[in-house]
């Protein structure tokens, strides 16, 4: 069974820069409060009428195939993440479709949050090692700042989430030890409601209402000591599950590429793996934590900055709402 290597990634960012200080005006907060709980500095809000959850996703995919040196007509198959999308349907894969001038290929819309970039690659990834497909482009998009509740009574989630895209173009290893050597997927629904937006939902009979919006159950929940708990126990496994399954040791990652939730999260998962802090990617300080976006974010970066090179051990790995967790191992 062959490999999938990534040979292409991108990303994009809106331009509206949006600091703490922006943010102080709009609730009860301040640049300090939010720097010692999350270590995000600013982050990017979309511009209506330019940017969209699928066009971002776009601009980020381009930037991919440039680097794979391919066509949008080369891709066999969509893979699209995102909490997000434009519409409550149809998902946002069918518009990055239009969006590229594909025809007929396959789209599919993964919802996994925080997790999903890892689940879209994992699904990517499988498509190619049985041979159906051979070229797939897989992209996570967010939107996170049209549906966050900016009073004070939302500043512990709000202050948190920013804008943006990320995507890779997975073709065929040439090589059996190159690429893509694991995928980890998990999943525990016993703590969805610790981190979710609950409505509106299809399982009321009036999907939206007054009493809705005025309670604020329209607007993203979380209980942030649960899911940290959570967070630093799941990110340590899943990553030692990948580098178990493949004979390696953390000394051994050259870089890891974790969701940028929280930098205190990240800076546990440093320690905890023994990971001197050039091997770990982190980029919240600029962007925020922007969900399916923030691993393809952060691994086009490192590999913009120059700290993945051919040959490299690079370690994936997220953690969300579901909750759901997962990891990749790859080859560069």
């Amino acid at each position: 069974m062959r490999n999938s290597r990534i040979a292409g990634v991108g990303h994009y960012v809106p331009e509206n820069v949006v600091t703490n200080k922006d943010l102080e005006k709009l609730m009860d907060t301040s640049d300090e409060w939010i720097r010692e709980r999350t270590g995000i500095l600013e982050r990017r809000y979309f511009q209506e009428g330019k940017d969209t959850t699928a066009n971002m996703g776009a601009a980020a995919a381009r930037k991919a195939l440039e680097m794979a040196d391919l066509q949008p007509g080369d891709i066999d198959m969509i893979v699209f993440a995102t909490l997000s999308p434009d519409y409550v349907f149809p998902g946002s894969g069918v518009l990055l479709q239009r969006e590229l001038g594909l025809k007929e290929i396959p789209a599919l819309d993964v919802r996994n949050q925080c997790s999903g970039f890892i689940y879209a690659l994992s699904v990517g990834d499988q498509f190619i090692k049985t041979g159906m497909y051979n070229n797939v482009l897989v992209v996570g998009s967010e939107i996170h700042s049209s549906g966050l509740d900016f009073s004070t009574r939302g500043r512990g989630v709000s202050v948190i989430f920013g804008d943006g895209a990320g995507a890779v173009v997975l073709v065929p290893s040439e090589s059996n030890d190159r690429g893509i050597l694991s995928t980890h997927l998990h999943a525990d629904g016993e703590f969805a409601e610790e981190l979710a937006v609950l409505d509106p939902g299809s399982n009321k009979k009036e999907r939206l209402t007054h009493e809705m919006i005025d309670s604020g159950s329209i607007y993203p929940h979380m209980n942030g000591n649960m899911v940290f708990k959570h967070a630093v126990t799941r990110f340590p496994e899943v990553i030692e599950e990948a580098l178990n399954k493949n004979g390696y040791k953390p000394e051994d990652i050259d870089l890891l590429v974790p969701h940028q939730a929280n930098l205190r999260i990240t800076s546990y998962i440093q320690q905890k793996m023994g990971l001197p802090a050039e091997k770990v990617m982190s980029n919240i300080q600029k962007y925020g934590n922007t969900t399916a976006a923030s691993v393809p974010i952060a691994l086009s970066e490192a590999y913009q900055e120059g700290r993945i090179k051919e040959g490299d051990l690079v370690c994936l790995a997220a953690f969300g709402s579901g909750f759901t967790w997962g990891s990749a191992l790859i080859r560069w």
